[in-house]
């Protein structure tokens, strides 16, 4: 039996490939499993400095939570890569993760596109959170979707369950850029690329704050005044400001 998500490197970026076809990529324990493990040895790798998360086949990214397997009472395991992938739902920081929605995201796997830093979709995919219509609610962040969106349009995602398209997602201002089916996968390399040349400590201290902002403004004023002092005292930081007098690429150290 294949890998439920195969892991490619492509120099720094990470490409982790839902891959359960057959379910249209659906989330069963050991896929959830493997995304927070892949997300575990990015962060710890030097090397990494983005994942791209993609899913295999034109039918699907992920269609969500795999019903057949919750039917009969299977439940995802613990363990540090299954905590680590639900900290990725709750937003906590790390390696920077661009969604490469290649088709349809829905439930679960909308869940997914809306814990990703950024997103690239195709111009066919169909995105939506239709829990509702089977009896049940976004369990993985979805009803949070107000912290992102106007109450009237979050409202019409959650309790409607009906999907949008992804000109109208664009709109909303839900993803990055919509792309021809074709070229999702690139499109979401060239923006992982462009994050991974710049210092890695200014960007994990950057997204944290980002982040933070939204949950809490007034801890994130505070964290900032830390976090200024440690990234402008970095190696990094001097490095950058002397490639800039000598007209270069900085060559980051990550310290």
């Amino acid at each position: 039996m294949s890998d439920v998500l195969v892991r490619e490197q492509r120099g720094p970026v990470l490409v982790a490939r839902l891959n359960r076809p057959e379910t249209r990529n659906a989330l069963n324990g050991a896929l959830m499993e493997q995304i927070g493990q892949a997300l575990l040895d990015a962060e710890e790798d030097p090397g990494t400095r983005a994942v791209v998360l993609i899913g295999t086949g034109d039918r699907a990214f992920c269609a969500g939570l795999d019903l057949q397997d919750f039917a009969r009472g299977r439940q995802a395991t613990g363990g540090p890569a299954m905590d680590r992938f639900r900290q990725f739902l709750d937003g906590t920081p790390g390696v920077p993760v661009i969604g490469a929605i290649n088709a349809t995201a829905v439930a679960g796997g909308m869940e997914l596109l809306l814990s990703c830093d950024m997103v690239v979709v195709s111009s066919q995919a169909k995105l939506g959170l239709p829990e509702v219509k089977r009896g049940l609610i976004p369990g993985g962040g979805g009803t949070f979707l107000g912290t992102r969106l106007p109450l009237a349009l979050a409202m019409e995602i959650v309790l409607t369950g009906d999907t949008i398209d992804a000109e109208r997602a664009y709109q909303m201002g839900l993803v990055n850029a919509v792309v021809a089916p074709d070229d999702v996968l690139d499109a979401a390399l060239a923006l992982a690329q462009r994050i991974a040349g710049n210092g890695p400590l200014a960007i994990a201290a950057a997204k944290e704050l980002v982040r933070l902002s939204i949950e809490d403004h007034a801890r994130a004023r505070g964290r900032l005044a830390e976090l200024v002092q440690s990234v402008f005292a970095s190696e990094d930081a001097n490095e950058g400001a002397r490639a800039f007098v000598e007209k270069r690429t900085p060559v980051w150290k990550g310290r």
